[in-house]
């Protein structure tokens, strides 16, 4: 419908034109002796004329409903024009270029050839002058037939240039950045020039972050780190898995390359800064300074080892503990025992027994349990995923606080550190001061109750009820014999 609209306009022009020539002896017979001239010669070159430029505009119009976009059939998101916009305009100055030509060569009998070898001179002349303004428009004819980008496609000019196409007209490229700027680039800089296209041949890529650590780190340390802090930040695809590899050993220490998955160009620089920032975390956890100058000189004051102060610090920021002082955190960090656990291993298993809880340490573990059953009855194969556990994150708490079986699997994702907090190290403290049980068994109601919700929402289920915490203080002081 809409393309029988924008064709009425030239068709009742040329049925017009058509029906004065039809009539054209009666206007001849009636009009001649008002004007006292003959009509034969002006009203042919004036109909004729109107008729090629009303064609050309026709043309010009189908030109305009194949360039133009619109609404995808099924309605979702607008669909892309069928023909650049520059090739449009091309072809709009083609069929009008026909007409004026053909107007002078069969309309006026002029001869055309000659005109063009007379023009020759003048178009010498402006080519010249717009020597740099044609060869971005021909820059912008080969980007349209080669399609390095299209319209949408993300861009990264240099480094720090990039923006989403927005348009590209006969000189420019028009991008729009990540903070809603306009960069305008002539064609023949583009094609000219070396770009990265983020949303072709597909929209994944890989990116990466440079992280520069001191010699005195292990490698395969600072790799699983880096693994576990790309692997929990947000915008990171976990398919294809991330990497971490060795750049170069520079005198200042190693730099290391954190490759990582992405998949919307406008957001590469928040993923950026998630990775950077999960990264430093998980190496301030690990007491891990990123490498300075080796010029520096800095007076350190005399400090515990660093496993012990690792340990120290890990159990300091759980809330687990925020009410023991710090010598009963620096007494129950000395008695945590250390576990290396690889890729792929559980630390825990679903239904074993246990007195103990983790602390992660370095890496990533996943938190799993067995399928509930079905309608029927019938157990559903497989396991669940319910989170997924980083550096600073604790497991196992249940265990060691009520002796209960352990409620879910625990399997490492990468090569992971933990240390373990056994009932034996924990039971001296809660006989020193009871009071302390009070406020674990509140803090537990809290994190059970968070926990359920959210097997529960995974599985469909309806929210539980908040869990009591006198009836998990009970527990408590049962299985500690408070």
């Amino acid at each position: 419908m809409n393309a029988l609209r924008r064709l009425s306009a030239p068709v009742l022009v040329l049925a017009l034109l058509a029906a004065l020539v039809a009539a054209k002896p009666w206007l001849h017979g009636h009009l001649q002796p008002f004007v006292g001239l003959p009509l034969s010669s002006g009203f042919d070159i004036a109909v004729a004329s109107a008729a090629w430029l009303t064609a050309a505009w026709g043309g010009a119009r189908v030109i305009d409903m194949l360039a133009a976009g619109g609404t995808a059939v099924d309605g979702n998101g607008p669909r892309p024009p069928r023909i650049p916009r520059l090739l449009a305009d091309l072809l709009r100055f083609l069929i009008y270029g026909v007409a004026v030509l053909a107007i002078l060569a069969f309309v006026l009998e002029q001869p055309v050839t000659g005109l063009l070898a007379t023009s020759g001179v003048a178009i010498a002349v402006l080519g010249f002058a717009l020597r740099n303004m044609i060869a971005d428009i021909f820059a912008g004819i080969a980007l349209n037939i080669e399609h390095p980008y299209r319209l949408g496609d993300w861009l990264e000019l240099s480094p720090g240039v990039a923006g989403r196409v927005d348009e590209i007209n006969w000189r420019a490229t028009r991008l729009i950045a990540s903070d809603g700027t306009a960069i305008i680039v002539p064609n023949g800089i583009v094609a000219g020039s070396r770009f990265v296209n983020f949303s072709r041949p597909n929209p994944a890529f890989r990116a990466s972050v440079p992280i520069l650590l001191d010699q005195e780190v292990p490698v395969e340390r600072a790799k699983r780190i880096l693994l576990s802090a790309m692997l929990c930040a947000d915008g990171v695809l976990p398919t294809p898995r991330p990497d971490v590899m060795v750049e170069a050993v520079t005198p200042n220490g190693i730099s290391y390359l954190a490759r990582f998955w992405a998949d919307d160009g406008a957001r590469l620089t928040q993923v950026r800064d998630a990775v950077l920032t999960a990264a430093l975390t998980n190496l301030a956890r690990a007491g891990i300074e990123p490498a300075r100058p080796k010029q520096e000189i800095r007076r350190r004051q005399p400090a515990l080892p660093d496993t012990d102060r690792l340990r120290r610090g890990l159990l300091r920021q759980l809330e687990l503990f925020d009410a023991f002082d710090d010598e009963e955190i620096d007494a129950l960090a000395l008695s945590m025992r250390q576990f290396d656990i690889p890729a792929g291993t559980a630390a825990v298993r679903q239904g074993d027994a246990g007195e103990s809880l983790f602390v992660i340490a370095e890496g990533v573990l996943d938190v799993e349990v067995a399928a509930p059953a079905d309608a029927e009855g019938g157990q559903r194969p497989g396991l669940l995923h319910l989170t997924r556990l980083r550096p600073g994150d604790l497991f196992g708490e249940m265990s060691l606080l009520t002796g209960q079986p352990r409620s879910a699997s625990v399997v490492a994702c990468t090569d992971s550190v933990v240390f373990e907090l056994a009932r034996t190290q924990l039971d001296p403290v809660l006989r020193r001061r009871p009071e302390l049980a009070e406020r674990l068994a509140d803090l537990m109601a809290e994190r059970q109750t968070r926990n359920v919700a959210e097997r529960n929402r995974q599985q469909g289920a309806a929210p539980p009820p908040p869990m009591e915490s006198q009836a998990l203080l009970a527990r408590l002081k049962g299985f500690f014999r408070l």
